[in-house]
């Protein structure tokens, strides 16, 4: 059985949607005499109790637009605070105390208000426009390419294997008010672009780290932020930036200034958000849909569930929606019954795309990723490759890894009441497909699962299987879980293999792979080495779940326990180790924190690294920090 307690780092996730197998009511009485900051710790009222008297109702599903418990991590402590000090919760929080306001947004926030330093950012003194010219179209999207492979030239890198020992820090720059940095950054024209937890946008230096401009979106941005040249109507070349947010915005801003050009939504359910990164093609902006459906499903008293996957495409002259494509075809509708706590049962639902999306420009194709079903019985387009017609959006093939795996949050905790017959294995693509020409001429398509297997689709026969290998246990947290690289004829495969929640029984091998992308056979294995022995444990693990990037002759990583590494290409030795889960010390003055590698992955560029450190969620290690390495620091 898991334990869960306050104190475990693991549960920190978790904890708080175990609250929803009790309810209380909502009531507003006045604030209790004497009850502010002078208020003895002892004469407080628990946080618990007070989640309990004043959210509970609202935020276990049962509210449309309300976020449900299991979400508040994901939006931060400062977001909840600032929503009852002056947003949509000002009136419910009036009975509460400042001091109450900030304990139950730390609570609900998983983190401290202050935990991190709230100095000013560095502002460049030198705020020259960005080079629209400057070659950086290898590293201007999340998968670097249009076919994802995230593989950077030796002319874009700059960087040589024989230089990659000497790679030192050269800055560091800590995002205001952040447990967590996910969103990858984007270099392009002498800049480095990326969102941030707390909504805001950066326009960096690549040079020092000092800032450009800020602009701040609705809610947090976890997409990377795509850059692309266009014409405008003086004929002068504009660098544009777009991404989106948790709520499901969709932005345009002008690359060089940080004005907004345009703002538009996928917003058609109220649990969709965005966390792939928008890819740019022929003047059309692709956006892939996910929810966070799967956590409201925790309440036995949600309707569940009615969000399906998908893609929407846009014009990006002026933001306007060309077509939007479901990855379930079919409406969810009411399926007549109701789950064991009387709550209507809906469906089909689920099949998520969480990462970016791959361009195949010779077959006029999209192909995307999707994770699990929601309900029962699980659709035939879950844990799936699918291949989207480019100019209208309709399904041209599907390939299915897993059938059968339907499963949401409420599989794991509280009642179980809207969990599905199939109960998991929960097996998503969290990693984008890539599309690999290799050396032989044959084109593949190459997918890694949270199963642990690699799969080669053959892109001329309908996504026909060539090829599977298994390269580890898998599990809730990978498997492969956020990107692999190929170049050539080889696809490095990172495996995080890691020990979540002792679901899956066997041996687990967290590591980096590297296999002949024609056959699947293995080139080179390197274990990843188990460097927890002095950090947090369960949050601190050794396995590889950030997406991995490949200049020639080397492979980066990122890893649960917060070093990044580079790989000797040819045979998989370690040729550089730098552990990022400590303190540094930014431009600006303030002290920043690292810690799990997650999600996006390391950049190169112009002979920089970049990579972000901290992911304070799922029970991982904490941190807020952007990395900058050159040779040498200089």
């Amino acid at each position: 059985m898991l334990k869960i307690t306050p104190e475990s780092k693991l549960s920190q996730f978790f904890m708080g949607a175990l609250l929803l197998a009790t309810c209380g009511g909502l009531a507003f009485p006045s604030p209790a005499a004497g009850a502010d900051e002078t208020t003895p710790p002892a004469q407080q009222r628990p946080t618990e109790a007070l989640y309990q008297q004043y959210c509970v109702a609202c935020h276990s599903g049962g509210v449309p637009r309300a976020p449900h418990m299991v979400v508040f991590q994901m939006m931060g402590p400062e977001a909840i605070l600032k929503s009852m000090q002056d947003g949509v919760m000002q009136a419910q929080a009036v009975p509460l105390t400042e001091a109450e306001r900030r304990r139950l947004a730390e609570y609900l926030g998983g983190a401290s208000l202050d935990s991190v330093d709230k100095r000013p950012i560095a502002r460049c003194a030198n705020d020259a426009p960005a080079d629209p010219a400057a070659p950086a179209r290898a590293v201007s999207d999340w998968g670097l390419d249009l076919e994802n492979t995230r593989f950077v030239t030796a002319e874009a890198a700059a960087l040589e294997p024989g230089d990659v020992p000497k790679l030192r820090l050269k800055w560091a720059f800590a995002y205001p008010n952040a447990t967590r940095a996910r969103s990858q950054p984007t270099i392009a024209g002498g800049r480095v672009y990326m969102g941030s937890q707390d909504g805001t946008v950066y326009a960096l230096e690549l040079g020092s780290g000092c800032a450009h401009w800020t602009f701040k979106a609705a809610a947090e941005v976890r997409s990377g932020v795509t850059i692309a040249a266009s014409k405008t109507s003086s004929g002068a070349t504009r660098l544009t930036a777009y991404f989106g947010d948790f709520d499901g915005g969709v932005y345009a801003v002008d690359a060089a200034s940080g004005k907004l050009l345009w703002k538009s939504s996928v917003a058609d359910h109220p649990d969709v958000t965005i966390t792939g990164s928008p890819k740019f093609y022929k003047n059309r902006l692709y956006v892939p849909l996910s929810s966070s459906e799967w956590a409201t499903a925790a309440d036995p008293a949600y309707a569940c569930c009615t969000f399906r996957g998908g893609i929407a495409a846009f014009d990006t002259e002026d933001g306007r929606m060309v077509w939007k494509s479901y990855s379930i075809p079919e409406a969810p509708k009411s399926l007549g019954k109701l789950n064991s706590q009387g709550a209507k049962m809906w469906g089909p639902a689920g099949a998520p795309i969480w990462s970016t999306l791959t361009i195949d420009d010779k077959r006029r194709l999209i192909y995307a990723g999707t994770g699990e079903s929601y309900t029962s019985p699980a659709q035939p387009t879950s844990d799936s490759i699918i291949a989207f017609d480019l100019a209208t959006g309709a399904i041209k093939w599907v390939y299915q890894a897993t059938p059968g795996d339907a499963w949401n949050m409420s599989c794991f905790i509280g009642s179980g009441a809207n969990c599905p017959e199939e109960n998991g294995p929960d097996f998503d693509f969290g990693a984008p497909p890539v599309l690999l020409h290799s050396e032989k001429g044959r084109d593949l398509l190459l997918a890694g699962q949270k199963s642990g297997f690699v799969y080669a689709l053959d892109p001329d026969r309908q996504g026909e299987l060539i090829w599977k290998k298994r390269t580890g246990l898998g599990g809730f947290a990978g498997g492969v879980h956020w990107g692999m690289a190929a170049h050539g004829n080889v696809v490095y495969v990172p495996n995080a293999d890691t020990n979540f929640i002792n679901k899956w029984k066997g041996e687990r091998t967290p590591g980096m792979h590297a296999l002949n992308a024609l056959t699947g056979e293995n080139i080179w294995f390197t274990p990843a080495p188990d460097a927890c022995a002095e950090k947090d444990k369960p949050a601190c693990d050794p396995g590889l779940s950030a997406a991995v990037t490949a200049i020639p002759g080397v492979v980066f990583a990122g890893a649960f326990d917060g070093h990044l590494r580079a790989y000797d290409a040819s045979n998989g030795a370690v040729l550089w180790d730098y552990d990022t889960a400590r303190e540094f010390r930014t431009l600006s003055g303030e002290t920043a924190r690292g810690g799990s590698i997650e999600s996006d992955g390391p950049v190169i560029s112009g002979g920089y690294v970049l990579v972000n450190s901290g992911y304070l969620f799922g029970g991982r290690m904490g941190g807020n920090v952007l990395l900058a390495f050159t040779v040498d620091g200089k």
